[in-house]
């Protein structure tokens, strides 16, 4: 695990952790952001922490990504859940193992996520799960790949605020029992509370897009402020009409002390979309 803590220490070495993710190419297809896999290393900005893709991203536009001294680290999705289907409105929460570690490992990844979904419906169904996450956390762990755990309920949008609350609480405490060093989830009422009961940093992730880039710095800062040792944010960057002025004004909010307000006015960025 030296290899897991080293990196862990150099993760969050600057503050709290922001990470990009477009992933979304795995369940959902060519979302709009996504669209031009070619054009997305223009859109990144290489001071940000972290960037979360698919293998095949990795392959094809890594070495423009992390081809440099100071790159992000690659973080590579390896299983593959229906519960990320939105287009096709698929709630089972059936997972497979879609890549090996090694495989990451020898693509060039830097850290792994292993996603892990419960309250399936059925309870065979979430004890596979849990062998599924188990499993490859602990080939993630033997080549020293620090695992970023991952938990997503089945049914995220019908939950009420109490519910989505208890849930998370309760997943990601699970998901530092087996064996995460980080956690990937839901923002929550409460977080603090979900914070203090899992040892394990917790990044939260942006969700939907919100209303303008104004609106994610705010929703951003409030994360920190609530205990998240970072972010995860996908639609609400790729989606952005100014990406790289985004995660600029997050890194100068998130780790300099600017206000949103601050920031949205340094680097320019529009209210409204």
């Amino acid at each position: 695990m030296k290899n897991s803590n080293l990196l862990l220490s150099r993760f969050f070495s600057t503050g709290p952790a922001i990470v990009i993710a477009f992933d979304h190419g795995m369940f959902d297809g060519p979302i709009r952001g996504l669209d031009r896999v070619e054009e997305l290393p223009s859109h990144i900005y290489p001071g940000v922490d972290g960037l979360l893709m698919s293998p095949g991203m990795l392959r094809d536009i890594g070495p423009r990504l992390f081809g440099h001294r100071h790159s992000p680290i690659a973080i590579v999705r390896i299983n593959w859940s229906t519960i990320y289907c939105f287009a096709w409105n698929y709630h089972s929460g059936d997972t497979v193992k879609a890549f090996t570690p090694q495989e990451a490992l020898q693509a060039g990844a830097q850290m792994v996520l292993i996603s892990l979904s419960l309250q399936t419906g059925s309870q065979p169904q979430d004890a596979r799960n849990v062998e599924i996450f188990r499993e490859l956390c602990g080939q993630a762990h033997e080549l020293g790949l620090p695992v970023l755990g991952e938990y997503f309920p089945v049914h995220e949008e019908n939950l009420n605020e109490e519910q989505m609350y208890q849930e998370i609480k309760i997943g990601t405490r699970i998901l530092y029992e087996l064996g995460a060093d980080v956690i990937k989830t839901f923002y929550t009422k409460n977080f603090q509370d979900i914070v203090s009961g899992c040892p394990a940093p917790i990044l939260a992730l942006g969700g939907k897009r919100l209303a303008s880039d104004l609106e994610a710095l705010k929703y951003a800062r409030q994360q920190i402020s609530s205990g998240a040792a970072g972010i995860v944010f996908g639609r609400n960057v790729i989606q952005s009409p100014q990406p790289i002025e985004l995660q600029k004004a997050l890194i100068a909010v998130l780790k300099e002390g600017l206000t949103p307000d601050e920031a949205a006015k340094k680097f320019g960025l529009r209210k409204e979309h």
